[in-house]
């Protein structure tokens, strides 16, 4: 699929919508942008931990600054399941059998989480951490992006930086895809629904970050 960088894609109008108004529009009607959405406050300091969200209980062991273009706290992209699980400091398990040399996700083994939802999962693919996949909106991207942003404002943490691609599967809404300004090569992608609300965001090595369904 052709990366479309913003500057090209959109028009003036929409550039305006996106950069320098507080609307942006869904289904051609202008919608606001919830205040709390907009003023929602960073972590206070990066060792605190961050609250489970969609009303579990538990908390994650993840400090504010623990995701990474690098990786996971100490755990670069790229590196064994051994160093992943030794950062992470608590159990994680895979649904299914583990594939040796093949593609797999490890999530938190004690997490309370909603039906349907993840949390948090670690993507393994070749024997090497490749990809984190996160879905719960307690949890910060690195550039302050989260779930429940606008568009909008994740054009406005993440400028010229931003690149926009269409949805696979869903018309109106599109991929965010955030290219790691230390050259690193890791890519943050959000993805937003039809209201350009994100509604999940993953963040690793391409070309794994770029698969839409997971290890599918």
């Amino acid at each position: 699929m052709p990366v479309r960088p913003l500057s090209v894609l959109l028009s003036i109008p929409l550039l305006c919508a996106l950069v320098a108004c507080d609307r942006e529009p869904a289904n051609d009607a202008p919608a606001e942008v919830p205040a709390a959405t907009a003023a929602a406050p960073a972590p206070a300091s990066t060792a605190d931990t961050v609250s489970a969200a969609d009303g579990a209980n538990a908390s994650l062991p993840i400090a504010s600054d623990a995701i990474a273009y690098f990786g996971f706290k100490t755990a670069p992209f790229g590196s064994d399941e051994k160093m992943l699980r030794a950062a992470w400091d608590g159990e994680l398990t895979t649904k299914g059998p583990p594939q040796v040399d093949g593609c797999y996700y490890l999530y938190p083994t004690n997490a309370s989480m909603a039906p349907g939802r993840y949390r948090i999962g670690f993507m393994m693919d070749g024997s090497a951490f490749r990809r984190i996949d996160v879905d719960d909106a307690s949890l910060v991207a690195p550039g302050g992006g989260r779930i429940g942003m606008s568009t909008h404002e994740i054009a406005k943490l993440y400028a010229q930086r931003l690149e926009v691609q269409p949805h696979k599967y869903v018309d109106g809404a599109n991929y965010l895809r955030v290219p790691d300004a230390g050259g690193s090569g890791q890519v943050l992608l959000f993805e937003t629904d039809v209201e350009g609300r994100v509604t999940k965001w993953r963040i690793g090595q391409p070309p794994q970050v770029d698969y839409v369904e997971g290890c599918a």
